[in-house]
């Protein structure tokens, strides 16, 4: 059993940055793909990014391309979400996943493959 702690999330103006954190317990990290998902009020959980095991694999969806990255440190157990140039659109709760089945470009995004999640962190971007 894999357990997930986010952190990191937070109130920042528009154009400012974040850095989301996710600290893996009760098991391999390095045999889990990761990634972060969100959920804005009234809308449905959608993928944002993913990286493979190893790092050397990163995915990240249109809207967020250029301004967030994923990466991972596999000594520590974390998995990171850089944030830049955040806007309003941004504002959601943010959740870790962990993912031990195949990992590829066509499912990174399907959160039906992640067994494990945080409780998730909030970020807010103000006008």
């Amino acid at each position: 059993q894999v357990q997930l702690v986010e952190s990191g999330g937070g109130l920042v103006q528009a154009g400012g940055s974040l850095r989301l954190s996710c600290v893996a317990s009760g098991g391999t990290f390095s045999n889990y793909a990761m990634g972060w998902f969100r959920q804005a009020p009234g809308k449905e959980r959608e993928s944002v990014a993913a990286i493979s095991w190893s790092g050397a694999r990163r995915y990240h969806v249109d809207p967020v391309k250029g301004r967030f990255t994923i990466s991972r440190d596999n000594a520590k157990n974390t998995v990171y979400l850089q944030m830049n140039s955040l806007e309003p659109e941004d504002t959601a709760v943010y959740y870790c996943a962990a993912n031990g089945r195949a990992f590829y470009s066509s499912n990174w995004y399907n959160s039906g493959d992640y067994d494990y999640w945080g409780q998730g962190t909030q970020v807010t971007v103000s006008s």
